[in-house]
């Protein structure tokens, strides 16, 4: 046998990342660990806080392992959050409760000099990792990811999240020197981070930008593709055999762009991209992750069934992953991921 059917066989996962397609599309969810599994409830009422598990590494291990349990995913991600960046580069994280993130003291108001860096606030996720790696089963890929710069930068400058991250928007026109720097210095953080996830044990990474669609084309390749470019460049020197996806949500039209100049070996479509686009607009042999709404999972049924082969049949020749178009809500039912799974794996 070859090293790649060997790694077909053993791990679909990964041989799709690096451009093998499989017969039947690997498939693993985003946020596939989180509030829809009442097992994850109920860890995270004993131990208290969403801070609390992630900086818990056995804690965190468990959530991370407990959707492959119940479904046996062809992936694990890492339980975590793309804001463990910004804490370990010495802003206070806190999540309240009902509120989202909150990250202090917010750039817009002051120096990105004035921070003081904690690195020690990621070790926690490395022993999460360790963990996790040696529980997987041979068959599992194990995924690590981080924020983009911009959307981690979007957090960063305004304290907390927004819907047009008009803040932060601001600011980057307002002084684009000061703003580079805040981005540059995210993204070299990011590339430390990555790169021990890797050594740790993690096989392939997903680069998070969740808010690149509220960027104008100029911004997009300023703010998006010039620092993911940077960072995939820097892993790929590092660490050539370990996949990295790149997921810009809200791309759009950009999403060609993004494709050809940042580097990345896989793209994740969001659920508003047709993938029929998709398939005959980026680069032909590029793996593609995704983009099944996740209302249409929470609606299950004939409508998820047909969403479900649609996306299938948009790919008829280029390697697969499937997925969510984004992270998997709280009020999906289980059957309905069931029902995921079982058309997914039952096509041909």
């Amino acid at each position: 046998m070859s090293r790649r059917e060997t790694l077909s066989d053993h791990k679909p996962l990964l041989a799709t990342l690096r451009g093998e397609r499989q017969d039947i599309a690997p498939i693993w969810l985003m946020r596939q660990a989180g509030r829809y599994l009442p097992e994850y409830r109920a860890l995270r009422a004993e131990k208290g806080g969403f801070l609390d598990l992630v900086n818990d590494s056995d804690a965190a291990a468990e959530v991370t392992i407990q959707p492959l349990r119940r479904f046996g995913f062809d992936g694990a991600i890492l339980f975590s959050d793309i804001l463990m960046v910004p804490s370990a580069m010495g802003q206070s994280l806190s999540f309240g409760v009902g509120e989202g993130p909150a990250l202090a003291p917010p750039l817009v108001d002051t120096a990105l000099g004035a921070l003081q860096a904690v690195p020690a606030r990621l070790e926690p996720v490395y022993g999460t990792v360790r963990k996790v790696a040696a529980m997987l089963s041979p068959q599992t890929t194990f995924l690590g990811f981080a924020g983009s710069p911009w959307t981690v930068a979007t957090y960063m400058v305004a304290g907390h999240g927004s819907k047009d991250q008009a803040e932060t928007r601001r600011y980057a026109y307002r002084d684009p020197q000061a703003f580079a720097e805040i981005i540059d210095a995210i993204a070299r953080v990011t590339i430390e981070y990555v790169g021990k996830q890797i050594e740790a044990g993690v096989e392939a990474v997903q680069l998070f930008d969740s808010w690149s669609g509220s960027l104008s084309p100029a911004q997009f390749e300023r703010w998006v593709i010039a620092p993911n470019a940077a960072i995939t460049a820097a892993l790929h020197a590092r660490y050539p055999d370990t996949p990295i996806i790149g997921f810009p949500k809200g791309a759009g039209a950009k999403l060609a762009a993004y494709a050809r100049e940042t580097g990345v070996d896989a793209l994740g479509l969001d659920e508003t991209l047709d993938p029929v686009w998709a398939n005959t607009t980026i680069p032909q042999d590029m793996p593609v992750q995704g983009n099944l709404d996740p209302l249409a999972l929470i609606t299950g049924g004939e409508t998820l069934d047909q969403a479900i082969d649609f996306i299938l049949s948009a790919f008829p020749e280029r390697p697969h992953v499937f997925n969510l178009g984004h992270g998997i809500l709280q009020d999906t039912p289980i059957d309905h991921v069931d029902r995921l799974l079982s058309r997914v794996r039952g096509a041909r």
